[in-house]
């Protein structure tokens, strides 16, 4: 496995550095002061916002996520983990780029199981930074970590499906630009176990289609993206909205949420980066008991263990990705599940000693430490729990022993 930069992704790192040194990094305050000088924060976008999509369209970095794809910059998932990387530092960078989820997610299911009708209607626009969407999937009433416990129904009635459910953590829907859902659920409840779920998309001005509430995160509302609980009902949308085929939900959700767990890993370590950045900086200028809190033996040992730490989730998050671009997604299946309970654990442990070397200013909104915490501690659960995942990876390697 090398690992090494090729000259294309070495050119790239340089410039999305240069471009979150001059504009990111200077704007996330300005970004939360547009933000709340509006009449509520979910009524329309900080125009810092469209601003800097603008610019970062101009610099030639948007749409990097997508590999070998029409539609996006053509790298590999190893190429784009030091890119990935590098937006994680900013809780605002992502969507910058064009790069952010639930949308990534969704673009590259109507970039592979989207019939052309679908491509043009909901993807250009999406691939654009024109519009937002979301992805239903998880349900208050179901363990979703395990998706055949879904239990909305998606039920075919002539030329068209209508769709019955409650979902929530439903990440983008608060958006204003926000105008379509993947939904996931039951088309076929006597099918064979994976072949009973289905996705859909549904314009979110459908009629049915409620937003019961927008769910924070540790008191983080995330506005004007959100989380919001939706029901659906009798949700009526033409068949044609169908993704792929029915029962194949089950088979897409894998093929979506393997880029999505290894992304979400890629932005962590990048937070984690950021942590350590601002606890060394810290440490050097804060004296404390006579002498600077860097020559204090524990603040040390903080930060070997961090780079430490950064340095081993980062070398197996490369060799997650080299294994999904070289045997493909499903052969990677274990990587993906140990990077997943890796990284978010390894960035609350950086970050929260990056909080402690702050102090109270730690856990205030003058230092970014406790938002990176709080959206780091959500990675323990979205996407699947830690148990699911070592669960899996406890039964593959005992697997070889059979």
């Amino acid at each position: 496995m090398d690992f090494s930069y090729s000259p294309k992704v070495q050119e790239l790192i340089e410039k999305l550095n240069g471009f979150m040194e001059e504009n990111v990094y200077s704007n996330e305050a300005l970004y939360e002061q547009q933000l709340n000088a509006q009449e509520t924060r979910w009524s329309a976008i900080p125009p810092i916002m469209e601003g800097l999509k603008n610019k970062a369209k101009e610099a030639g970095l948007w749409n990097l996520f997508l590999p070998e794809s029409d539609y996006g910059a053509g790298l590999t998932n190893v190429e784009y983990a030091p890119l990935c990387e590098i937006m994680g530092r900013s809780m605002i960078a992502p969507e910058i780029f064009n790069c952010n989820a639930p949308d990534t997610g969704n673009m590259e299911v109507l970039a592979r199981y989207g019939t052309e009708r679908q491509k043009n209607e909901w993807l250009k626009p999406l691939l654009e930074g024109e519009i937002r969407s979301c992805f239903s999937m998880t349900e208050p009433d179901a363990a979703s970590s395990d998706a055949t416990n879904i239990e909305s129904r998606i039920e075919k009635q002539g030329g068209e499906y209508v769709i019955n459910g409650r979902k929530w953590w439903s990440s983008g829907a608060g958006d204003p630009r926000c105008r379509i859902a993947i939904v996931m659920g039951k088309t076929d409840p006597a099918a064979a176990r994976y072949e009973q779920q289905s996705m859909i998309l549904v314009p979110l001005d459908t009629p049915g289609v409620k937003i019961e509430r927008m769910l924070p995160v540790f008191g983080y509302d995330h506005a004007p993206h959100g989380h919001a609980e939706i029901t659906y009902d009798n949700v009526r949308v033409p068949a044609e909205n169908i993704i792929w085929a029915e029962g194949k939900g089950f088979a897409i959700a894998q093929g979506r949420l393997g880029p999505g767990r290894i992304h979400h890993c890629m932005r962590l370590i990048g937070a984690a980066e950021r942590a350590l950045e601002e606890l060394c900086k810290r440490v050097q200028n804060r004296v404390a008991f006579g002498k600077t809190l860097s020559a204090q033996g524990v603040i040390q040992e903080w930060i070997a263990d961090s780079r430490i730490e950064i340095e081993q989730a980062r070398l197996l998050t490369l060799k997650a990705a080299h294994m999904m671009d070289t045997a493909g997604n499903k052969m990677a299946k274990t990587e993906i599940a140990m990077i997943k309970v890796v990284a978010p654990s390894m960035a609350l442990k950086v970050i929260d000693r990056a909080i402690q070397a702050f102090g109270a200013a730690g856990v205030s909104e003058d230092v970014p430490l406790a938002a990176l915490w709080a959206n780091a501690r959500t990675l323990r659960l979205a996407d699947g729990p830690d148990e699911v995942h070592r669960a899996q990876i406890a039964k593959l390697e005992l697997k070889k022993y059979q």
